[in-house]
């Protein structure tokens, strides 16, 4: 498949003296499906702002079907790229299906309202989505994992043929963990491409067709799940003891840290949490 996402040379940050991302060189083929990896402040979600031309880049550029993205308006971004954000604000109870019938937006004027097709869409991605039944309740009335469900239809609604994600299994329980994994699975078995950022490493490993492994802003590792989620590969990614073996009977990955060796400063620490009382009883066990 054709590259769809041409990263070339790319460095951003939010200021003159933070550089987030340095250097970065890879492409994203159509219907691909891309895990985002690495420990907290590597700047996967920076990554995902400036492919989608929020955070502009201050060396380097991004092709998108092989056009600069700084040569796209807004409207043409929204049309070709669909994002769901970390973190979203709600400070309005619109309905369920007032948000997912927003993801039409891009197509329509604004003096034009939702149609019948409009219409028809937005409830097939509701159902997709499993919150159909909910379409006509207040947004802030549901729970955190509902409402992530709610929001990736509305991304759906959008209809373009990429999906950046950050974090989209957020709050969710273990079954609509793995429902968004298998959602973006056979989105791009149709031709669509998904950039997910993922902190499930066991849910990427099954489902995910490649992983960028990113630390301090650089890409450490590119690759298929099996070449990328290495002991020694995550281990340097996150700055850990990290084990990665595969399930016998499932035939899965099984991915976990392995607990440093205790240490006297760490213990001291402990002895100051728990705390004591003047009998040398736990704190605790004195109430």
């Amino acid at each position: 498949m054709e590259a769809i996402i041409q990263v070339q040379n790319a460095t951003a940050g939010y200021n003159e003296n933070e550089v987030i991302l340095n250097n970065l060189d890879f492409h994203i083929r159509q219907g691909e499906f891309v895990g985002i990896i690495g420990k907290n402040g590597a700047g996967k979600s920076t990554l995902l702002k400036s492919m989608r031309g929020f955070l502009p880049l201050r060396g380097g550029k991004i092709l998108i079907a092989g056009k600069d993205i700084a040569a796209y308006s807004q409207l043409e971004l929204a049309r070709s790229i669909s994002y769901l954000q970390q973190q979203v604000e709600l400070t309005f109870d619109y309905t369920v299906r007032d948000i997912v019938t927003a993801g039409r937006y891009p197509y329509k004027k604004w003096w034009q309202q939702q149609d019948d097709d409009d219409r028809r869409i937005a409830e097939a991605c509701m159902e997709y989505t499993d919150v159909l039944g909910m379409a006509e309740k207040p947004i802030r009335s549901l729970s955190g994992g509902q409402r992530q469900r709610v929001l990736l239809a509305k991304v759906l609604a959008q209809q373009t043929p990429v999906l950046f994600l950050d974090e989209p299994a957020a709050g969710l329980d273990l079954f609509y963990q793995e429902e968004i994994f298998r959602f973006c699975q056979e989105l791009c078995q149709r031709g669509k491409t998904v950039a997910m950022v993922v902190h499930e490493l066991n849910l990427a490993a099954r489902y995910c067709s490649r992983l960028l492994l990113f630390r301090q802003g650089r890409l450490l590792a590119d690759g298929l799940p099996e070449d990328v989620l290495t002991d020694e590969i995550l281990s340097s990614g996150y700055d850990a003891r990290i084990r990665s073996t595969r399930n016998p009977e499932t035939g899965h990955a099984d991915i976990y840290t392995e607990a440093a060796p205790a240490d006297t400063a760490k213990r001291r620490l402990l002895d100051t949490i728990i705390g004591s009382c003047a009998d040398g009883q736990k704190g605790g066990e004195a109430l």
